[in-house]
Parts: structure tokens; sequence; C-alpha cells
């Protein structure tokens, strides 16, 4: 199937596009997020009208990519599954990675990231993430060492959460984070809050991107508190990999390490909120117990429904609001083309809740990622797609999915208010993690 031809947008829907669908994400934080816009957003259904208002452009102007009439430069909004297909498949060229406002924002904490690298850079840098975070295997290959971190934390954290009968994101987070700072740098890092304090300073001004200009002793404060633990290279971490793992000339492996960081708290988010899914959906919570039952979640094991609950979790609520892609080159495309330097906007949660496309657009459906359907389509990418898929994917998927095991062999919690996310209903838009709360009590 043919893409079909860019349109251009009236000044009026160029001015609906921005209030509707970027000023909303900006709001929230990009890199950050702002809990109280969080909450707003919520409240005022910012998240429905996004979706409703790209069905209405590409009901009027037809599915191919539309451009908004911004002044100076090309702007394009994807209408169509195929054309996230196309551009995310055709990185970094002629889709380049490193778009202008992507740069912009992590030049604050990560200026030699692997998302930011120029062309000559980046393919020495993805190998070497690609090598260390084990990308494509389920189950990383230093699990051993690994899942005895994430078990102990979700182990204090769970029954932390049944003694006071109560769990919210103040009691998951901390945990949570004590957990990636150990698989990430080792035990050492536990308890160091202050390098995770930094680090959300930097990610706040990278919500500003070039709005705000870079603080470089604030970062280079950050960078010095993260290689005491890199010189560390504590065995069974991940900084034991980095230390261990041969790299080229440029890559700078002490650089990639921030974005791991960073990428931990959506991670977090996206756990916390497959736990409000299975806290209100009991047929897929009692699989879920009969999938745990009689193993042992000390060792290293691949748990294929909480993956997929995960999965859906991000599915259901994208951490990665809008992914960016900027052409190298103008670019054919049917009856027209892009422009040299055109920045495509995918805006995932339009392609995650189009009922038109995702049949389960509104359902906790996990079975669609166990039964072939959600990797069959082109519209759903929760972690991006093509040569820049998240090398951190599988990683991500086992530590939530582990974390939220021990969770759930030990406690029973419910979500509160039970309705909020009603089997029987559509499932909301938008879902706050910092204002999820959950009834908790031991398992007998």
């Amino acid at each position: 199937m043919t893409s079909a031809p860019p349109a251009q947008a009236s000044a009026a829907d160029t001015v609906r596009a921005a209030t509707d669908v970027l000023v909303p994400i900006l709001a929230q934080g990009v890199i950050a997020r702002r809990p109280a816009a969080v909450r707003l957003a919520g409240r005022v259904g910012a998240d429905r009208r996004t979706v409703r208002f790209l069905q209405r452009m590409r009901d009027r102007y037809g599915d191919g990519p539309l451009r908004l009439r911004v002044p100076g430069r090309s702007f394009y909004l994807l209408l169509a599954p195929r054309d996230v297909a196309r551009v995310l498949a055709g990185s970094p060229d002629p889709f380049a990675l490193d778009a202008v406002e992507k740069r912009a924002a992590l030049r604050h904490f990560q200026p030699r990231g692997v998302l930011i690298s120029p062309p000559e850079a980046r393919p020495a840098r993805r190998g070497f993430n690609e090598a260390v975070l084990d990308t494509g295997a389920p189950v990383h290959h230093l699990a051993g060492s690994l899942v005895g971190k994430i078990e102990q934390e979700a182990r204090q954290a769970g029954a932390a959460a049944a003694r006071r009968g109560a769990f919210g994101w103040d009691d998951f987070a901390p945990a949570w984070r004590r957990a990636m700072r150990r698989v990430l740098l080792g035990d050492g890092a536990r308890d160091d809050t202050e390098l995770t304090r930094l680090l959300e300073k930097l990610r706040r001004d990278a919500n500003w991107a070039y709005a705000k200009p870079a603080r470089t002793a604030l970062r280079h404060r950050f960078d010095r508190r993260l290689a005491g633990h890199l010189d560390r290279a504590e065995p069974g971490s991940l900084a034991g990999l980095v230390a261990g793992t041969p790299a080229a000339p440029g890559t700078d492996p002490a650089g990639q390490v921030p974005h791991w960081l960073f990428a931990s708290d959506p991670a977090g988010m996206a756990t916390v909120r497959a736990l409000a899914l299975l806290a209100s959906h009991d047929g897929i919570a009692a699989r879920v117990r009969a999938e745990l039952a009689d193993r042992d979640l000390t060792a290293p094991q691949d748990l294929p429904l909480l993956r997929a609950c995960v999965l859906e979790s991000v599915r259901l609520w994208p951490t990665t609001a809008v992914v960016l892609r900027d052409s190298t080159s103008r670019t054919r495309w049917d009856g027209g083309a892009l422009p040299e330097a055109a920045t495509a906007l995918i805006i995932s949660s339009f392609f995650h809740r189009d009922e038109r496309t995702v049949p389960q657009a509104h359902r906790f459906d996990p079975d669609a990622w166990l039964d072939g359907r959600a990797r069959r389509s082109e519209a759903l990418v929760p972690f991006s797609a093509g040569p820049g898929t998240c090398p951190a994917r599988e990683l991500v998927l086992y530590s939530a999915s582990t974390f939220l095991a021990v969770l759930l062999r030990d406690q029973d919690f419910r979500l509160r208010p039970f309705g909020r996310l009603d089997p029987a209903r559509p499932l909301p838009y938008g879902l706050n993690p910092f204002a999820l709360r959950f009834t908790a009590r031991a398992r007998d």
C-alpha cells in the first residue's frame, strides 16, 4: 500500500494542533513529568482531546502526512500507521534520530548519548548500548546477579505496604529507584538519592530544550558523582559490564549511562500503571498468579504474561508522548514530497488509541502481545521501532515484570477506587501514576 501525499493544514487547524496536541504534551513534561500538569491534563481530558483532534484531521485532510503552518519550520503530523512504519524503518537515513528538538532537550544531561549522536558516532555508540543492555534477549545474560537486587527491593516495598494496608507512587518510586540504581550501578549506589536528585534537576531543565541555557556546572556535578559509581565497576551490575565491554574510539561509554538512569523513571510509571490494571482486572490477575505459582522468583526467568501486561501499560499510556524524526534529504511521498529538514511528529497515543486501526484500543488486552496481533500492527510502537528501537526494551520489561511478580506473589492489591479502571468500560485516555492508590494486604 502506498503512502498518501502530504497535505497542508489551515492556519486555524495549525493553531488547534498546537493547543490540543503539542501544548498539553509540552506542559506535562516531555523529559521529566510535572505532576501538577499531569493532574490538570487528566481533569480536562487532554489526552482524549489529542486523539479526537487527530482523528478529525485525518477525516478532513486524508491520512497522508499533514504539514503544519509554522513559520520557518516544516512540521508534519503523521496520521497513518504505514507512514509511522516507513519513517521509523528509515532511521537514521533519510529520517535522522537526532531531531533538532531532541538534541536541544537531551544536551542538558546526556550530550554524548546515542539518541542525539551525529551519524559518524552513532554506530559505535548504538553497538555499545546493545552489548551492555543485551538488546533482543528476553532475560539479560547478567540476570542471575540482577534478579536478587530487584526481588529484594520489591519484597521490602510490598511487605511495608501490607503492614500499612496502603500503597501508592510515593511508596513504589523510592523502592523502584533503589532497585534500578543497584541494577545499573551496583549495590554501592543503592542509597545515592543525591545522584537521582541531580539528574531530576537536569531533566527538568531538559523540558525547556533550547529555551533554557544548559547548567554546565550542575551537569559536571552529576557526571562526577556518576563516574564514582562507574569507576567502582561493581561486578554483577551494568557498571561492571560498562568497564568490561570493548568500546571503539569515540564511543564514550560513561556518556551512555545517563540515558539508562533517565529511562528508569518512565519504566517505573509503566510498572505502577500495570499494577493498577492488574489490581482492577481480576481475571487477568488470576492468570498472572497462576503463571507465578511455584516459581522461584529469586531465579532469572521470563514471565511472558507479566511482560505483556507491562507492554499493554505502555500501549495504553505511552511514556514517550511524541517520537521525532528529521528528514536528512528531500523525500518523495506518493504525489508529493517531504522537504529536507522536515520534522515528522508521531503522536503515540493517537495510534495506540485509534479505534479504526486498534480494535482493542480502550481495553486491557495483554493477549494481543502473546498471540502476535500487537506485533503485527504498524500502529503500536510502545518502545519505538526500526533501527531506533529502545535498546533497553527487554531489560525494562524483565525488570518491571520481575518487580511486579514479587509484589503480586506476596500481596493482594486493589485499586482505590476500584471502579476507576472498570473492565466493563473503556479505559481512560490518561492515567496519572502519581495519583494511583491501592489497598494492600499480605497473602496467606
